[in-house]
This record gives structure tokens, sequence and C-alpha cells, in this order.
């Protein structure tokens, strides 16, 4: 099972994730990021980074949050997909 990012992303997308990730899988939205889930690894090197608590194992997301685990595959197939964020010093 894939990573997923949570609600406490919004607004704060901190890049720390970003920077970890081998496979280069988050994609940066609007207003958060995002884990492909097509592309993610389930390395897990990015839920230790994420200073707001927002990544999860799709498995072990906490339920007020669970609609996350279907906005992180659902927006990939939007007609606006995320984009690849910035990495530090890039």
């Amino acid at each position: 099972m894939p990573y997923i990012i949570a609600e406490p992303c919004i607004n704060v997308k901190d890049r720390s994730c970003v920077d970890v990730c081998p496979v280069d899988c988050i994609y940066e939205g609007e207003d958060m990021l995002y884990i492909h889930p097509d592309e993610c690894i389930d390395c897990g090197a990015c839920e230790p980074e994420c200073p707001v608590t927002a990544i999860f194992p799709e498995e072990d997301c906490p339920p007020q949050w669970k609609s996350f685990i279907a906005k992180n595959r659902d927006v990939f197939n939007g007609p606006n997909p995320p984009g690849k964020p910035q990495r530090k010093g890039a």
C-alpha cells in the first residue's frame, strides 16, 4: 500500500518529504502535496520528515482523514494534475 498525504499538509506544503523521496513521487498541488500511488515504493522515507505528521501508509491513515486516500489517487486523474515541486537547493 502506498503512503498518502492528509489534511495537516493543507496550506503548509513543507517540502522536507520531497527531499528524501528516492523515486520523486511527491507532487505539489494548489493547496497541498500529494503522493502518486502508482509511483510510491512504500519505502517510508517521507513519513518521519513531515513536520506536521500528514503522511501515513494508506492502511494506517486516521479515520478522520480516510477521504485523503482517494484524494491522493484521484488528483492525478483530473484535468490539472499536480506538478513536481522544486527541491531545496534546486
